[in-house]
């Protein structure tokens, strides 16, 4: 475990903490000296991941909750306060995925519902939460893991995208009224990465993914720089393409959606 990292001492809550990137992610802080505060709905998983990285020499601590439940986030606010010296930095990790197009969906507001309870929802309910805590104690950081997809459009994913842009859009706002208690927030916009969350989708099962532990060196990279974002190439080209024509994009999109090739 590194004593000299930036994360070094570091108590970081991280969601979604049991599997795929959120584990991948509670790993990396805890080598580097970080505390990682795990929460997720599967206790026992939680508590395994808890196990061996205090098994490594680290120290973690794990907190099973429902997140789309706002009595139970409460809890879990009081409980980690109660337990913990301090929470420095937050990772909104925890998320849903639907991959549907609207055509299938005019009786399905449920699922965009859903989508909205775990990846805008819970985390804005963990942002304010904790502001009063980053103040008191001299600041914070918030990651928030959000999509590539966003900057692409990809169609069949508008409640997962409509979702993630919600949580941007909150970030930004965020941290324009925040600057000055030094509390900051960067956002990931994640590739498709190899998880249990894409799994039901065969598609992709022939399409290249980032490993968990790849996309957990890109929250990383969040958590130690602070910038205002964390994107790949594809995705900044995507925003560009979009921003400069988008009639034109618009058109290719709907080409590959009526092909089925996304």
């Amino acid at each position: 475990m590194s004593r000299s990292s930036p994360l070094a001492g570091k108590r970081i809550l991280i969601t979604g903490a049991s599997s795929g990137i959120g584990r991948a992610t509670a790993f990396a802080v805890a080598w580097l000296g970080a505390v990682p505060l795990l929460v997720a709905r599967r206790a026992d998983e939680l508590a395994q991941v808890r196990d061996q990285i205090v098994a490594r020499g680290g120290e973690a601590h794990s907190y099973p909750c429902d997140l789309t439940d706002a009595e139970s986030v409460e809890t879990l606010l009081k409980r980690v306060l109660a337990e913990q010296p301090r929470v420095d930095m937050l990772v909104n990790n925890a998320g849903r995925s639907i991959r549907r197009s609207l055509n299938s969906s005019q009786d399905r507001h449920h699922d965009f519902e859903r989508t909205m309870a775990i990846n805008y929802h819970a985390p804005v309910r963990l942002v304010l939460g904790l502001l009063p805590h980053f103040r008191a104690n001299g600041g914070g950081h918030v990651v928030n893991i959000s999509s590539m997809g966003v900057q692409t459009r990809t169609p069949r994913f508008a409640a997962y995208l409509a979702s993630k842009a919600a949580l941007d859009e909150f970030s930004q706002v965020a941290a324009a009224e925040t600057l000055r208690d030094r509390i900051t927030f960067t956002t990931v916009h994640m590739p498709l990465v190899r998880t249990p969350m894409i799994g039901p989708t065969r598609l992709y099962d022939r399409m290249p993914a980032a490993s968990p532990e790849r996309a957990a060196r890109l929250v990383l990279r969040a958590l130690v720089k602070r910038p205002k974002s964390v994107d790949l190439p594809f995705g900044r080209l995507a925003a560009t393409s979009y921003a400069v024509a988008p009639k034109l994009v618009e058109r290719v999109l709907n080409l590959a959606y009526r092909t089925r090739s996304i």
